[in-house]
Parts: C-alpha cells; structure tokens; sequence
C-alpha cells in the first residue's frame, strides 16, 4: 500500500509524524506523496482540510485518517498514544472506509469561465462593500433576497464548525444534504428573510445571484478569495464524496459530546 504523512509543522507533529512513516516503511509500505492509497495527517482538522483538497482530485482513489495533536477533532480523530494501534490497523487489517458527503461549489461568471469547487466543511459568501444582498432561487424559483452580513452553506460533517457558531443545525455526516445558514440577516417592515437555516436534500439546488455589483469574498473550507465578476453561485450535493479510513468506530454523537459538552 502507497501511503503519505502531512504534518502540521510543529515540533511535536513532525515528530510523530516521522514515527508513522519509519513504522510503515518497516512494514514494506511505499512512501509515495503523488498517488497515496491512503493519507495520514498529524495536527488537527485544518491539516486534513489541507490534505483534502491537496489530494481532491484522488478522492475514488485516496482515504484519509487523522491524528491530532491538539484538541480533539471531528476528522483528526485518532491520538498520539494511540499511534501503535492505528499503525497495527492499517498494516494488518484491510482498508475500509465510510464515505461522506461534500458541497459542490459553482460560480458562474460574467465574463470569465466557469469554476467548479469541493468543499468539506462550507462556503461562505460575504461583500466588504456593505451589506450582502442577493436574490436566493431553490431549485430555479426565487425564494428570498437576502440582506445581511452574509450566508454559510455547510455540509453535514462541517456543520459542528462556522455552521454551529451561526445557529445552525448539526447533521449526522451519513445524510446526504447540504445546509444554508444566514449571518447578521437584515429584518424588518421592508427586508424579510426566513430567519432560520435551510437543508436542502441531493437532488436539490440553490442558487444566490447578486442583486448589486459589488466584490464578494467567497471561502472554499479554508481558502479565500475575492471575486468581482460573480454572475450567480450554485451549490448543490455534489457526486463525488470523501473517504476516510475507519479502523475502529468514532461514533459522530459522541465526538460532539466529547467536544462541546464533557468538561474533561
């Protein structure tokens, strides 16, 4: 099997990261950066949201399986003592997987080409020229015009993150859908918004074109751009999907539980 490491960078996460690749090399594992079977990543939930879209175009051909080093995460689910057992798993035991969904990302433009994205955790829509205004279509009919500080969409393993801190539901990450969740909506006798987050199922879309030419600055998980040439945003459950190793259970309730709720 052709595996690959990325770290964080720290000390503590190089370190364990060259312990993972010695005991695999040991095991006549291939070391392979192009075209790994399967990615480990040492550090937190950014190193794999970093490891994902590195490797997004190896998505039916790549796992991933993270370490952290810090707090514990919703991908990086796996800790430093634990090392051994999860080197034991991968070079004993089969590779199997659990597949979640992503968001698909298209951006129309008014005079450039198309651009398709992924994203594992959101989207976010904002304008640094006041408020964001926006006509909202689910599947191509108009359903509101947004006005505020801007609009999340989540997929249902990224809902524990930007989505939560919005008011956002969270989602088990088997569901296929998407979630749209507002930011600082503006609400009153003349501007209306629902006020509540949307979950939109795979075979629906939404769609936000801009009612005023403004520069938006659009998030793709942790990348950031600004686009002022955006004619209208699509987002939908996209086809593809993410795979991660799974060698032992994490159930989804109790890392949320574990996160958000325990004190220990």
């Amino acid at each position: 099997m052709k595996f690959f490491v990325l770290s964080r960078g720290d000390q503590t996460s190089d370190q364990l990261s060259a312990l993972m690749k010695q005991k695999l090399l040991n095991h006549d594992f291939i070391y392979e950066a192009d075209t790994p079977d399967i990615v480990i990543t040492v550090g937190g939930d950014g190193t794999l949201l970093n490891a994902f879209h590195q490797y997004v175009h190896r998505l039916n051909e790549t796992a991933f399986v993270g370490v952290h080093t810090g707090h514990l995460g919703f991908y990086a689910d796996w800790r430093p003592q634990e090392v051994e057992r999860l080197v034991y798993y991968i070079t004993s035991q089969e590779l199997e997987t659990v597949d979640y969904p992503l968001l698909e990302v298209t951006i129309e433009h008014k005079t450039q080409d198309t651009q398709r994205y992924l994203s594992l955790n959101e989207c976010t829509v904002k304008t640094v020229e006041g408020s964001l205004v926006v006509d909202v279509e689910i599947n191509d009919e108009h359903f509101e015009t947004f006005r505020g500080d801007g609009l999340c969409v989540a997929t249902p393993s990224g809902s524990t993150a930007y989505n939560k801190s919005l008011g956002g539901a969270l989602l088990h990450p088997s569901l296929p859908a998407i979630q749209m969740t507002e930011m600082a909506s503006i609400n009153n006798r003349v501007y209306r918004t629902i006020g509540s987050p949307l979950v939109f199922p795979a075979h629906h879309t939404c769609k936000l074109s801009p009612v005023n030419d403004r520069s938006y600055q659009i998030s793709i998980d942790h990348l950031t751009f600004m686009d002022n040439e955006v004619k209208e945003i699509l987002f939908k459950v996209a086809r593809e999907k993410v795979r991660f190793a799974r060698y032992q259970r994490f159930p989804f309730w109790k890392r949320v539980k574990e996160s958000f709720i325990d004190e220990t």
